[in-house]
């Protein structure tokens, strides 16, 4: 590979957590674990929500996309770092780092694309709940998720061409698990002006822009719930959004901490931390957001898992 002004890069050094080789096995045992029940916990929503024709609605499709966005979220990150702690080995090819950084910039955009979207049904559910069915309809939805994904995936190739144009010096160890995009431009010893202006435009539009459209749609819905008469009915707007508020929050809470502790602070201990809570914290923890409270999934997996054992070979059924 040979960007920028010629100088040929072959691998970057992932520096990780920490180099005390007696905490390895822990490191690597934690993320496995987190990396498993992350993998099991949105693997269970999707099959709940395929398995149950009563939750084929539009929330619990948007909900099975995001659950899927969750599982390649985190295979992006995890089992990279998982090899390279086995191996004892540091490095990653520039191709995979380059690689690395287009899926996590993918994904993480995905995931904000499916908060707002989702967003906008619960407004749609709360305000206008005589049309819902009308206005969120499958070929809404369809359309809705596939934008999603063009507007991701255009943005990401973007970001990535713009890296391919950096050229490196002697210093290529990143202070981090992962290759994330300022990491990588911070390392670049040609001008990246232009590269940060780009990331930071597509922060602001992709990742505010969305943000705004949240607010927007729950400052209808507080409106809303605020309109009605029974108690029991506000109750029930509010039971609705509080698991999509709390997402919302940790997501934007935990991004918006990685790119203000690498720009204002330039601490690679506060970026790390940051990057650990939005790319494995919080795909680990939706599952349970979502479905712990949520009766219909309960009852999904519930129904699947009893019909899987009595048809199974061999199992007696009366």
């Amino acid at each position: 590979m040979q960007p920028g002004n010629g100088t040929q890069i072959s691998e970057f050094i992932l520096m990780g957590f920490s180099e005390d080789p007696e905490l390895q096995p822990l490191i690597f045992g934690l993320f496995l674990s987190m990396y498993l029940i992350t993998v099991l916990g949105n693997l269970l929503i999707i099959l709940a929500v395929s398995s149950d024709s009563h939750l084929h609605t539009p929330m619990y499709f948007f909900l099975s996309n995001l659950s899927l966005v969750d599982i390649c979220f985190t295979t992006t990150t995890i089992p990279k770092m998982l090899v390279n702690i086995q191996t004892q080995r540091k490095a990653i090819t520039y191709a995979g780092c380059i690689t690395q950084i287009y899926f996590l910039i993918l994904f993480s955009v995905l995931d904000i694309f499916l908060l707002t979207v989702m967003a906008y049904d619960r407004f749609v559910a709360i305000c206008h709940p005589l049309h819902y069915m009308v206005i969120v309809n499958p070929q809404l939805c369809g359309l809705l998720v596939l934008m999603s994904w063009i507007m991701s995936i255009l943005n990401s190739l973007l970001q990535c061409l713009m890296a391919l144009r950096l050229s490196f010096c002697a210093n290529l160890e990143i202070p981090h698990f992962i290759c994330e995009l300022n990491q990588m431009i911070q390392l670049a010893c040609s001008d990246t002006f232009l590269n940060n202006m780009v990331m930071y435009f597509a922060a602001v539009l992709l990742g505010v822009g969305p943000f705004i459209g949240i607010l927007y749609s729950y400052s209808k819905i507080v409106s809303c719930i605020r309109g009605m008469s029974s108690a029991q009915g506000k109750y029930k707007a509010f039971f609705t959004c509080a698991s999509h508020l709390s997402v919302v929050s940790l997501f934007y809470c935990t991004t918006l901490g990685v790119y203000l502790s690498s720009a204002a602070i330039q601490s690679s201990h506060s970026s790390e931390t940051a990057s650990v809570m939005y790319t494995v914290v919080t795909p680990m923890l939706n599952p349970f957001i979502y479905s712990l409270r949520n009766k219909d999934i309960k009852q999904a997996l519930k129904t699947f898992f009893v019909k899987e054992t009595t048809n199974r070979p061999g199992v007696l059924r009366l």
